[in-house]
Formats: C-alpha cells, sequence, structure tokens
C-alpha cells in the first residue's frame, strides 16, 4: 500500500506535474472545482470558444462538465482539501490492499501478495494512478463490490443477519450504484456475470441469499436514478445524453451518424479498436514488452475450477466485447477501458507462478526447490526489466502527452498584476493554450483570465466583458507582451 500510494504521488507529482495531460482530465478537474464551491454549473463566458476548456459544454448559458458525477464529486473532496493530485495516489494504495485481500480469499495470502506487487509494478495502473482519470476510483469500487459479492455468495454458509452481512450488503450495493455513476458503461460489463449469477440465486437460493441479491440490487438501482437527476439539473432533460452536446457523433453503438468515419462505427472499426487496445495492454499490463499476457494461459489453466475466478473472468471479457461498441479505442494512458479487468490478470499471474514454481507445496527433492527459484528469479527479472527498463520510458512518453509541459507556466506565473487577461496566439491546437488553462478560475483563485486570440472583434468583447482588467498576449514565439494580439 505505501509504495503504491508514493509511486502514484511521484508520477502526479514528478511525471505529471500536477497538470492534466489530456481532454478528460481538464474535464473531471474543472467540475471538480465548480462542484467543491458547492455548484454544478458556472455561467459561460461572453465567447465560450475563446476561454473553452475541453469536454466542458456551454449549453442554455451555463457551463458544466459532459462526464457522470461519480468521480468529480470524490476528486472535489480533494479539490476542497487543495489535494486534488493526492485522491487517485490514495486510492491506488487502498486498491493494492482489497487486491491483496481478494487474492487472499481467492487462493491464498501468498498469491494475494503476489497479485498486488504485480499491481504495483504495472505501468498502466501507474500510469492512471498518477493522473486526474476516474479509473482508479473505478476499481476501488469493482474491488470492494467483488470482495464483498464473494464473501456473501461464495462461502459454505450465509447467515440470517448481522452486522457483517448487512455490512456487506451495502458495500456490494453502494459500490456497484457508485461505479454506475462514475462509469456506466465499465459497470454494465463488470456487473453482466454478477448479474446472471444474482438471477440464478434468485431462483434457486435460499431465502437469505434471495435477500442479499435483493437488497444488492435495491440500493444498486438508488445510486442509478442519481444519473437522470444529474442531467436534468444541467438540461432539465433527464435523458439528454451529456457528450453529444461536446460531439453529436459521440453515441454508444453501430451505424451512420456514430462516430468521426463517413459511414459510421461497424464491427469492422470495433475489432480494430480491440486490436490495438489489447496490443497496447501485452506492454502495458505488467511492462513485460509485448509479454505481459504469457502468464495468463497457465493461470487460466491452473485456476480453471475456480468459480470465483469465473466472475472475474468473465467481467474482463464482457468489459472487452461491451467496449468493442464504443467507436474511439483507448491506449494513451495504455487499454484504459479495460483497466477495471487488472485483478483478473494480476491474480491468474500469481496463480501461474505459484503452480509452475510450487509454491505453496513442501519441497521434497533438490529439483523442486531448483524450480522454485529458477520461477522466482525469471520473474524478478521480468519485473526488473519493467521497473528499470520499460517503466521509465513509458512513463516518460505519458508526461509528454501533447506537450503539456508544466516548466513553461513560469510565463505567467511572474505576472505580479491584479487582473491579468491574456490572450494565445495558436497556430494548430488549443494545446498551446491549454496549458494555461489551470492557472485561472475555477482551477485557481488567481485573478487570471486567459484566452484563445480569435481576433479583433471578438477579442473585443471578451475585454470588454472584463472592464478593468490588464491585457496581454502570448505570440507565437511564446513571448509574453502587452496588449491585445
Amino acid at each position: 500500500m505505501v509504495i503504491a500510494i508514493l509511486a502514484a504521488a511521484w508520477v502526479a507529482l514528478f511525471v505529471y506535474k500536477q497538470t492534466p495531460h489530456i481532454e478528460d482530465e481538464f474535464a473531471y478537474f474543472w467540475q471538480a472545482e465548480v462542484m467543491a464551491q458547492g455548484r454544478l454549473t458556472l455561467p459561460s463566458p461572453v465567447e465560450p470558444e475563446s476561454q473553452l476548456v475541453p469536454f466542458v459544454i456551454d449549453f442554455q448559458g451555463q457551463r458544466f462538465g459532459k462526464y457522470p458525477p461519480g468521480w468529480p464529486a470524490l476528486l472535489s473532496l480533494g479539490a476542497r482539501l487543495g489535494m486534488v493530485s493526492w485522491v487517485n495516489p490514495l486510492l491506488a494504495g487502498a486498491a493494492v490492499w482489497l487486491l491483496y485481500r481478494l487474492g487472499s480469499r481467492m487462493m491464498n495470502r501468498n498469491m494475494g501478495l503476489l497479485a498486488s506487487l504485480l499491481l504495483v509494478t504495472s505501468p498502466m495502473f501507474l500510469m492512471l494512478a498518477g493522473s486526474l482519470m476516474a479509473h482508479l476510483w473505478s476499481l476501488v469500487l469493482v474491488l470492494v463490490f467483488s470482495l464483498a459479492w464473494f464473501e456473501l455468495f461464495l462461502t459454505d454458509e450465509v447467515s440470517e443477519a448481522g452486522l457483517e452481512q448487512a455490512l456487506r450488503i451495502a458495500a456490494a450495493g453502494c459500490a456497484l450504484g457508485m461505479l454506475v455513476i462514475t462509469r456506466p458503461l465499465t459497470a454494465v460489463g463488470i456487473a453482466a456475470p454478477f448479474f446472471i449469477h444474482g438471477i440464478i440465486m434468485l431462483a434457486k437460493g435460499g431465502r437469505a441469499r434471495r435477500m442479499a441479491v435483493l437488497w444488492i440490487g435495491m440500493q444498486a438501482a438508488v445510486f442509478c436514478l442519481i444519473l437522470p437527476l444529474w442531467q436534468a439539473a444541467l438540461t432539465g432533460d433527464p435523458w439528454q445524453n451529456l457528450y453529444t452536446l461536446w460531439w453529436p457523433y459521440d453515441r454508444y453503438g453501430f451505424g451512420a451518424g456514430i462516430g468521426v468515419t463517413e459511414n459510421g462505427h461497424s464491427l469492422r472499426f470495433a475489432w480494430w479498436n480491440t486490436r490495438l487496445s489489447l496490443g497496447s495492454g501485452a506492454r502495458d499490463l505488467f511492462g513485460w514488452f509485448s509479454f505481459s499476457w504469457i502468464l495468463l494461459p497457465a493461470g487460466l489453466w491452473v485456476q480453471r475450477k475456480n468459480r470465483k475466478l469465473w466472475m472475474l473472468m468473465g467481467s474482463t471479457a464482457v468489459l472487452v466485447v461491451v467496449y468493442g461498441g464504443y467507436w474511439v479505442g483507448s491506449w494513451l494512458y495504455g487499454p484504459r477501458y479495460y483497466f477495471e479487468g487488472i485483478p483478473a490478470a494480476c491474480i491468474l499471474s500469481a496463480a501461474a507462478v505459484g503452480w509452475i514454481s510450487g509454491w505453496g507445496t513442501r519441497v521434497k527433492k533438490k529439483w523442486q526447490l531448483a524450480r522454485r527459484w529458477f520461477v522466482l528469479v525469471f520473474l524478478a527479472v521480468f519485473v526488473g526489466v519493467n521497473i528499470f527498463g520499460y517503466l521509465p520510458a513509458r512513463l516518460k512518453q505519458a508526461g509528454s502527452i501533447n506537450g503539456m509541459s508544466a516548466e513553461s507556466r513560469w510565463l505567467l506565473e511572474e505576472l505580479h498584476t491584479e487582473r491579468a487577461l491574456v490572450f494565445f496566439e495558436t497556430q494548430e491546437s488549443w494545446w498551446e493554450y491549454g496549458l494555461y488553462v489551470p492557472l485561472a478560475p475555477p482551477f485557481s483563485e488567481r485573478e487570471l483570465q486567459v484566452a484563445i486570440d480569435r481576433g479583433p472583434g471578438v477579442n473585443q468583447a471578451v475585454t470588454e466583458a472584463n472592464p478593468g482588467w490588464e491585457v496581454f498576449h502570448v505570440d507565437l514565439a511564446g513571448q509574453l507582451l502587452p496588449g491585445m494580439p
């Protein structure tokens, strides 16, 4: 846990420099800062396109993020304390502990410990744990839900009542419900095998099991109601898809009008996205270059009769299938759409190491001891290759996404004017201006406004909306100059 927290914090502070690197992070961060003020929206600026924040929507005079409220709400607690960059590292520590608990329940404590070791060295885990993305929170929710479900239903006995039983039911129901309002599509993939198991228990289980399943379902359903309430509060329409307010084609499914291609999303593009994402996972899962999957076949074989692992493996498989219906893939921070399936990969890989090495069995012959040490040394070499070879290069690559280098911010940090409005001349994309967005409200309490240079007329409108503010501009050479461009 401690290693996970410190490693993730180091990535956040020294690799990402506490700076959002992709559009999703900007939107989550923006919404969290607004929620920390006790609000859901802010009034739109006079010229929204001049002061855009990616994936933050301007609708009917109000500005809000396009994502569900689960993660921004939690991130807002960090914003209130001025510790936004520490939220995911703390969740990373919780995820490592929960995976240890889950691995211990499924196999034994040694395998749980080994699975946690594999998780904490995973490049994909560390890249996401240092970011402002929602995946660490959803991973914690998946682990809580899985652990509670297994202790409720895949043990020999289920008690009729008691505090422990009530807490497990509450943990499972609330975790599943919060997953729905954090990453809804991920919740569908994760919950599918458990839903089937729940239907079987409703049909064939005893009274205690049936009541536990019903209570979990009812608690999750209460959280699900938050989504239409959230959408109604922002737009007046409980069924408005917020994603389409930014990109009309940003919808789930297949056919014309979905995605960026002329004929829309198709099975061919779904297969192409899935192959790219899984190819990224073959490297970013454990950092063993293209062989991070190498232990999975042995783990599947040795755990083929473990019913608990069927559920986790089923969730991972369904995640891959479900996200095939979304028009864009994921590989910037690794195959993050499948990230919540990483517990199964860690536990199966640990099981393979235990089986091949004979770990946990009594050593009777010298060759058995030699085999054990050979496997452990082999694993140590692979982990070392990741830590000293693959991981540093991958983190460096992730830290330079979209050219978001925080060192450039000194340009505006030296402004001592009480109220400054700074226009940015951009050549190719909004990223040249986006680097400075976190220096302005609501991210910061500084009296600073940043805007994109969109021509004299639009610039004048922005200036008139901020009367009395001193105006500067940054030219294409990166020079800070007085006056409008």
